[in-house]
């Protein structure tokens, strides 16, 4: 039992920045499957690979108004988050680190949504409009419903993720320094991209081309991060006080629970709950409305704290 414990915690990226339904539900069956995918000697890429086709079958089963679908749905996405938890620890596991790893395990998340997005926009465009708005003019959702759905996905879903993402890599790196951080920047990802022949690179520099322009949008979200991080980097290098990892990390820790608030679990679970009540398009509203109003104030609060820190050692 103290090894299964040991296996899964070595997992976790760090306790500050860990989800509770991730520590003591995802990681741990993540972590079983992982085991059991080892033994047999399946590569992590084939779990990436059997992750993407559980979420896609899930958002094809949104699609069916039904419970008997809807809890199907719900049990394969599940079980997809469970595979995206094992493939990085079976990838650790074997050392079985590879370029199209890091492209699939990138990619499956968004190709679960979309499927799930235009599951939900096929099966509510032909219905009528909610609180008995289309009863009696028999409107429909028709192209309104696309609208919020794309909305919902690129304006809100995408940048929520985005910015989430780059605050805990922003976290982890004055935590524990570059080797427990994936702290990427435009520049040095286009100095790769421009680095490789397109001959035999092809899909990696495809990979790194759109990832490089993830890390454009993270910086331009964080203008006050990057001022900071910037003095930070050309004042201590590598070499960082530990007094200002201390205080960065004390101000940026409660900021934690709003991006993992924003990642995969809470989205999930308002989809779960919008579909269990026969009602999808409320999920899209949760993404506008709430989610996003978490995306605001964790931005302010984080761009605070950096304008704070620059001001006080910078002076």
């Amino acid at each position: 039992m103290s090894t299964e414990k040991k296996g899964v915690e070595a997992s976790f990226k760090s306790m500050d920045t860990e989800e509770f339904l991730d520590i003591h539900f995802n990681r741990p069956i993540g972590y079983v499957w992982a085991l059991f995918f080892q033994r047999f000697g399946v590569h992590p890429n084939v779990v990436t690979i059997l992750s993407i086709i559980l979420g896609v079958a899930a958002g094809v089963m949104f699609y069916y108004p039904d419970m008997t679908h809807t809890l199907i749905g719900i049990f394969l996405l599940m079980w997809a988050n469970h595979y995206d938890s094992c493939d990085g620890q079976l990838a650790r596991m074997t050392g079985k680190k590879t370029r199209w790893g890091r492209m699939l395990d990138g990619f499956a998340g968004d190709l679960w949504f979309i499927t799930i997005y235009v599951a939900i926009c096929l099966r509510l465009m032909n219905q009528p409009l909610p609180f008995h708005l289309g009863e009696a003019s028999g409107q429909t959702w028709s192209i309104y419903i696309w609208l919020i759905a794309w909305f919902s996905g690129t304006v809100c879903h995408s940048k929520q993720c985005t910015l989430a993402d780059y605050y805990r890599n922003i976290h982890l790196f004055f935590l524990k320094g570059k080797a427990g951080s994936e702290l990427d920047n435009f520049k040095q990802q286009r100095e790769i991209f421009h680095s490789l022949p397109w001959k035999g690179n092809f899909w990696w520099k495809a990979f790194l081309y759109f990832y490089g322009n993830y890390t454009r949008k993270q910086e331009q979200m964080t203008p006050n991060f990057q001022r900071f991080y910037a003095f930070v980097q050309e004042r201590y290098g590598d070499n960082i006080p530990q007094e200002l990892r201390d205080e960065f990390r004390a101000l940026s820790l409660p900021l934690m629970k709003y991006t993992n608030i924003l990642t995969f679990n809470t989205r999930a679970i308002a989809l779960y709950i919008s579909l269990l009540i026969g009602e999808p398009w409320l999920y899209f509203i949760f993404e506008m409305v709430v989610m996003t109003s978490l995306f605001v104030y964790m931005r302010r609060r984080h761009e605070a704290l950096c304008a704070y820190l620059y001001h006080k050692y910078a002076k």
